[in-house]
């Protein structure tokens, strides 16, 4: 009431009942009022506010702001499908997913993870040009084959799936147009595992 410069009898006329029953509720002599929602509203501040099952920080303009919101790194870098030079300049800004959003596709810690965009077709129909990957750095042992990585071989950045034989690791298109390629070992660096991607329509 105060941050809109209204009283106790204001209130009570916008919301269509008496000064005392406002007086009640803000006395807190009544918690349960069947009045809080339309007092919510006039208030512009959510319900949950004014029962006390929040407070002042958990909104942002009368929204709720999520408590379980976790910064991802997402990096002005396009890995392409069939190689590209890496940026060592990239430009790269955080944005805030909900945890509970990001535990379908890792459990590893979100500090760990990268959202970075993927160019060309030669992983075709898997992951599609422009498409938003998801890298989750923590996981970055080549330890179980065919899996799609985020690796380099020399300043040649990719979106691969790496299969292993001995000392030679098989560099694998889903595009069946696309050959496979190979790296000697000591050749190529795992920045880690693509585990999702988010496609525009």
């Amino acid at each position: 009431m105060d941050e809109l410069g209204i009283d106790q009898s204001e209130l009570a006329r916008r919301v269509g009942c008496s000064s005392a029953a406002i007086n009640q509720i803000v006395r807190g002599h009544t918690r349960n009022s069947r009045l809080l929602p339309k007092i919510a509203s006039r208030l512009g501040v959510p319900l949950e506010y004014l029962t006390g099952e929040a407070g002042n920080s958990d909104f942002v303009d009368g929204l709720p702001v999520r408590s379980d919101m976790v910064a991802v790194e997402m990096v002005d870098l396009a890995y392409g499908m069939g190689g590209t030079f890496l940026d060592e300049d990239a430009e790269s800004r955080i944005e805030e997913f909900p945890l509970s959003f990001l535990r379908q596709f890792t459990k590893s810690d979100p500090g760990q993870l990268l959202i970075a965009e993927g160019i060309g077709d030669s992983m075709t129909p898997t992951i599609g040009p422009n498409d938003l990957i998801l890298i989750d750095r923590g996981q970055n042992m080549l330890n179980i084959n065919d899996r799609i990585w985020a690796c380099a071989v020399g300043e040649i950045g990719m979106i691969k799936r790496l299969r292993v034989r001995g000392d030679t690791v098989t560099i694998l298109s889903d595009n069946e147009n696309v050959s496979d390629d190979h790296a000697a070992d000591g050749e190529l660096h795992i920045v880690g595992r693509v585990v999702g991607k988010f496609s525009r329509l």
